[in-house]
């Protein structure tokens, strides 16, 4: 049995009045059970030349639905301005979940019923992202 586990942890000297530590860890597992996420798309990158709008970076169809997926994706530029919008699509609705500016990443849950879209700010931006999964 595969066993994969998450960490995440926020430091600030000062963010707040006070200094801020915390540090939260879960174990990825399948959905509605205590085994663990078996499957993995492997750390990939996507090499965009052009600007891309709407752009399918995880397509729905590959996974199966309502099943406890994890997704990653970062934003690899070293330029501040350059920003990679993360969409969901479901054919019927496309829901911004938010920027990535350059270096930023996100984690997070993801249940196959909608393709993840991408849109970039500018040429020559790479993305790279992974896929834990359940068959």
């Amino acid at each position: 049995m595969a066993t994969t586990t998450a960490t995440l942890t926020l430091s600030s000297s000062d963010l707040t009045g006070d200094s801020l530590a915390l540090s939260t860890t879960a174990t990825l597992t399948k959905a509605g059970v205590l085994t663990g996420l078996d499957q993995t798309t492997g750390v990939a990158r996507k090499f965009y030349a052009a600007e891309q709008t709407d752009t399918k970076l995880i397509d729905k169809a590959d996974f199966t639905d309502a099943k406890a997926h994890k997704v990653y994706i970062k934003n690899i530029s070293a330029t501040a301005s350059e920003s990679v919008m993360i969409q969901l699509n479901d054919g019927v609705a496309t829901v911004e979940l938010g920027l990535l500016y350059a270096g930023d990443w996100c984690f997070l849950p993801y249940d196959g019923t909608a393709d993840i879209e991408i849109d970039t700010s500018a040429v020559n931006m790479t993305v790279e992202y992974l896929v834990i999964y359940e068959a």
